[in-house]
């Protein structure tokens, strides 16, 4: 009988010690989970506001019955209507903030963002090329457009920064700022040598989602999915390629494969983004870094939480630009970066920002 109970209580420990493992995870994680939830809602009050403030102001009981069971009012007319911009800023806000986390941890540049691979102007010149030669002036055309041109501006940038070896992020960052001046000088030389040319680019650079055609939502909708996929498919090889190439090497990790997609990814979602509704800036830099400030720098949670945050800064800055000069407009851009630079200096100047 001893033995019996000697080896029953010699047992006993290691199912306890099992169960506190998981219990230990779970409370780590649940800070992460809970604000997971927290900006889901943020979001989707910014889908609501946006879909409620306008020229004509709706009640958000009104929204919600002109969505769920329209009775063919005015102001069913009215939301449905705003419905396709709020679909592209949710797109394109998500699109621009996860391509800033991608282009962040490839390049390790806590400062990096889509431009620094040309992908803004490699659309922004096949756009005004198209103008030249063909009048290719609306938005839905735009997106075929300049999609090509964004790819082919970074295969050139990637030709440069690699050389006979393998892409490094200084390279990178030089080769892309080369192709990119040059590339604005030619954009400068076809706008203003023709007034047509100048006011159809004029037209898509500013950067706004108004007067955008609801058929751009579909136009862009497979790019951004398939450049979603690839960028969280990565998203575990960026936190390996944070601790350096050797290191990241001695793991297994292949940096090479790891930048390359990283590098379709970042122009699949910002060439889309760009030629949907032009250069929107300050999305792709300001939201990761406001997110690493309470999720910590593991890239899997800020490339979760910036694609769930990026519409919503995007969709409050919409809402800001109808209705701070109404009835006209502001540019979008200009107001995501007076509402995303003190939120980003705040994230800085906690210490975390550029964890």
């Amino acid at each position: 009988m001893m033995p019996s109970s000697t080896r029953s209580g010699a047992e006993l420990p290691a199912p306890s010690t099992t169960a506190v493992a998981p219990a230990g995870r779970r409370r780590a994680l649940s800070p992460l989970l809970l604000g997971l939830v927290v900006a889901i809602v943020v979001t989707l009050g910014c889908v609501a506001l946006s879909l409620a403030v306008g020229t004509r102001a709706i009640a958000l009981a009104d929204v919600w019955t002109a969505l769920v069971a329209p009775t063919g009012t005015f102001d069913d007319t009215v939301v449905a209507s705003r419905i396709p911009r709020t679909l592209l800023a949710v797109l394109v806000g998500s699109a621009l903030a996860v391509s800033g986390v991608v282009m962040q941890g490839v390049t390790r540049n806590p400062l990096g963002d889509p431009g620094l691979l040309g992908v803004n102007v490699g659309a922004a010149a096949a756009i005004v090329t198209a103008a030249w030669f063909f009048g290719t002036g609306s938005a839905a055309a735009s997106v075929w457009v300049a999609l090509p041109g964004a790819f082919v501006t970074v295969v050139i940038v990637y030709a440069l920064g690699s050389g006979r070896r393998a892409a490094s992020p200084v390279r990178l960052v030089l080769a892309g700022a080369v192709v990119s001046a040059v590339i604005a000088a030619y954009i400068q030389a076809l706008s203003l040598s023709r007034p047509d040319v100048f006011d159809s680019y004029r037209y898509w650079v500013v950067g706004s989602l108004a007067g955008r055609e609801p058929a751009v939502v579909g136009e862009i909708l497979p790019f951004i999915l398939v450049g979603l996929a690839f960028a969280f498919l990565i998203a575990p090889a960026l936190n390996t390629l944070a601790l350096g190439d050797d290191t990241a090497t001695a793991l297994g990790a292949s940096t090479g494969r790891t930048r390359v997609l990283g590098a379709v990814a970042t122009t699949l979602l910002c060439a889309a983004s760009t030629a949907a509704v032009g250069p929107i800036g300050f999305v792709g830099l300001a939201v990761p870094h406001i997110v690493r400030s309470f999720t910590g720098s593991d890239h899997r949670w800020v490339m979760l939480y910036s694609a769930i945050l990026g519409p919503a800064l995007v969709l409050l800055a919409d809402v800001i630009a109808r209705v701070i000069v109404s009835p006209a407009e502001l540019m979008v851009g200009v107001v995501t970066a007076f509402i995303g630079a003190p939120v980003l200096l705040y994230a800085v100047r906690r210490g975390r920002g550029f964890a």
